[in-house]
């Protein structure tokens, strides 16, 4: 099937974004210069650019060209969208790295996190997540025995270990989100390519299945020159009641 122009268009323009000849602060091509430079009509350059800015890339328009923005990129939380799907959905290259994947007793923090007894048995992993081959977040968490010793039969630099873990059906139903704020400790610096000291943003990640049984902690640590919070509050008409969203943003 072929690809729509204004898909082709948006492709183009998030690429010299992602290389940099679009940088931070740049203002992009006028419409009536992109048309010819793509031969598209104004209706599909502007469906184009709407793409870009929806994915958060550019900034502005309405009489003047859009700039690009500081392009710390947004990852939703509102449904339990691996990062794999995610950096797809977003046109990214995702990768990762496994440092570490083990069975070990679990920790205190673990342990009252998943609600079992200190020491008992769990499947640790830690990876390096990659976007265009540039670290962006290191990933931990712990999941119940029953749960994580699934993660051995797969290869974790290769695949999603939700999509893995969803597809033996393991019933990852929500999570509780925590975000705060830490310093990059020796080991974190060193993987994420920073300096120690540097602050990171942690996300502490409680996913459950439907009857509540929480299955994995996880402790992600970001880069915020890479990626950012916010909070979206929604009104629902019917209820009149805030509806609030988590997502990553700049």
């Amino acid at each position: 099937m072929a690809v729509p122009l204004h898909a082709r268009v948006s492709a183009e323009l998030r690429d010299r974004i992602h290389r940099g000849e679009l940088p931070t602060g740049a203002s992009l091509p006028s419409e009536a210069r992109l048309c010819e430079e793509f031969g598209a009509s104004r209706g599909t350059i502007r469906t184009a650019l709407a793409t870009l800015r929806h994915e958060g890339l550019i900034v502005g328009g309405q009489g003047r060209p859009p700039v690009v923005r500081d392009i710390a990129l947004g990852q939703p939380f509102e449904t339990l969208l691996s990062f794999t799907a995610w950096a797809h959905r977003i046109g990214r290259t995702p990768g990762q790295r496994t440092v570490e994947i083990a069975r070990r007793g679990a920790s205190p923090t673990a342990a009252a996190a998943l609600r079992i007894g200190e020491g008992d048995p769990v499947v640790e992993i830690l990876r390096v997540r990659l976007l265009d081959g540039e670290p962006v977040l290191l990933e931990r968490a712990a999941f119940v025995e029953e749960v994580g010793r699934l993660l051995f039969d797969f290869d974790p630099d290769t695949s999603s270990i939700y999509a893995s873990l969803a597809d033996r059906g393991v019933d990852l139903y929500s999570a509780r989100h925590t975000i705060d704020a830490v310093a990059a400790d020796q080991g974190d610096a060193e993987l994420l390519g920073i300096t120690p000291g540097a602050p990171l943003l942690r996300e502490r990640r409680y996913t459950s299945s439907a009857a509540g049984v929480v299955l994995e902690y996880g402790d992600d640590r970001y880069r915020p020159d890479r990626v950012g919070f916010t909070i979206d509050n929604i009104r629902d008409a019917a209820s009149g009641r805030d509806l609030r969203v988590v997502q990553q943003a700049q």
